[in-house]
C-alpha cells in the first residue's frame, strides 16, 4: 500500500522498508504491519491531541513525572511548545512502559523505539503467522478461562509492584497467541503512586477482566481480586508471586459511636470538675 505521510520519514530514515498495510484504527492511534528488513512488525501511529477520543487523559497525566523543568512549565502553562511536548510525554509514556514491564515479567510487545510520534513494536501472532486475536474475539472452556484470569491477575500484580496500572485493560487491550495473554495499549499507564485515581483505575482494570473470563468460568464472577489486590499493595505486601485468592474481607465492624460519645462526656466532665478545683483554690487563697 501506499505509505501514510506520518511513517513515510521512518522509511527515508531505513527504519521501515515497506507499509504492508493497516492493521486497525482505534481512539487514539492507527497501527500499520510494515516490514523491516526480514521482521514484520507494527508501526503506532498516534494521532493528535485534537483528534485522539480518549477521554479523560488529563486523569491519566496526573502524576507523570517531567524531570526538564522548562518542559514542565510550558506544558503547565499550555503554549505550542508546551503542548507538543505533552504530546511527546503521551508518547514516550508506552515505550517507557514497554521497556518497564517487559523487564518486569509482564507480557507485552517488544518495543523498538518512539520516531516523531510512530512506535515500532513487535508484531504478536498465532500458529500460522497471522495477526493475534484480540481476547475479545476468543471463546474458551472454563479451565482455560480459571488458568488465562490467574494468569491476567498475575501481570496485574508484577505491574503494580512495578509501580504502574494500565488504566485501560479489557478484552479489547489484550490480544492471545500460543502462549496465552498479551497486554497492550499502555499510552495512558499510570503512576500508582501519583496518580490519586489509581486505585479506581486498577479496579475497572480488574473488574472488566474478570467480568470477561467470567462468561466461561462463573465462579469467577464473586471474586474480590481488584480489593484483595490493593490492600496488599496499601499495606506493603504485594510482591511478585504472591498467591491470589480473589477473597476479601470488608472491614464491617462498625465505630462504637456512643463509647466514643461517653468517652468524650467522661473528659468534658473531669475538666469541668479540674476548673472548679481552680476556682475554689483561687477563693481560699
Amino acid at each position: 500500500m501506499k505509505a501514510p505521510k506520518r511513517l513515510r520519514p521512518l522509511i527515508e530514515d531505513g527504519l521501515i522498508d515497506e507499509v504492508i498495510g493497516q492493521l486497525m484504527s482505534g481512539k487514539e492511534a492507527t497501527v500499520y504491519t510494515v516490514r523491516c528488513g526480514s521482521e514484520i512488525r507494527c508501526a503506532k501511529v498516534y494521532k493528535e491531541a485534537m483528534k485522539r477520543s480518549f477521554k479523560k487523559a488529563t486523569q491519566y497525566q496526573e502524576g507523570r513525572k517531567v524531570r526538564n523543568s522548562r518542559r514542565a512549565r510550558a506544558m503547565e502553562k499550555g503554549s505550542k511548545y508546551g503542548r507538543k511536548q505533552q504530546e511527546e510525554t503521551w508518547q514516550n509514556a508506552e515505550v517507557d512502559a514497554l521497556y518497564l514491564l517487559a523487564n518486569a515479567g509482564v507480557r507485552v510487545p517488544k518495543p523498538y523505539g518512539c520516531f516523531d510520534g510512530v512506535l515500532l513494536m513487535e508484531l504478536v501472532t498465532d500458529e500460522t503467522g497471522g495477526v493475534a486475536p484480540r481476547l475479545g474475539d476468543v471463546s474458551m472452556s472454563a479451565e482455560q478461562a480459571l488458568e488465562d484470569h490467574a494468569l491476567v491477575m498475575h501481570y496485574v500484580v508484577l505491574m503494580l509492584c512495578a509501580g504502574i496500572v494500565h488504566g485501560d485493560l479489557s478484552e479489547f487491550n489484550v490480544l492471545v497467541d500460543d502462549y496465552g495473554p498479551v497486554i497492550i495499549d499502555l499510552p495512558q499507564a499510570v503512576d500508582a503512586s501519583a496518580n490519586n485515581h489509581a486505585e479506581s483505575m486498577l479496579e475497572r482494570d480488574v473488574n472488566n477482566m474478570t467480568q470477561y473470563y467470567g462468561q466461561f468460568a462463573p465462579e469467577l464472577l464473586d471474586s474480590q481480586y481488584a480489593k484483595e489486590i490493593w490492600a496488599l499493595y496499601e499495606d506493603g505486601k504485594l510482591k511478585p508471586g504472591i498467591e491470589l485468592n480473589g477473597n476479601f474481607a470488608e472491614d464491617t465492624q462498625l465505630s462504637d459511636v456512643d463509647g466514643v460519645l461517653e468517652e468524650i462526656k467522661a473528659v468534658l466532665f473531669e475538666e469541668e470538675k479540674r476548673q472548679e478545683r481552680l476556682a475554689d483554690d483561687k477563693e481560699e487563697s
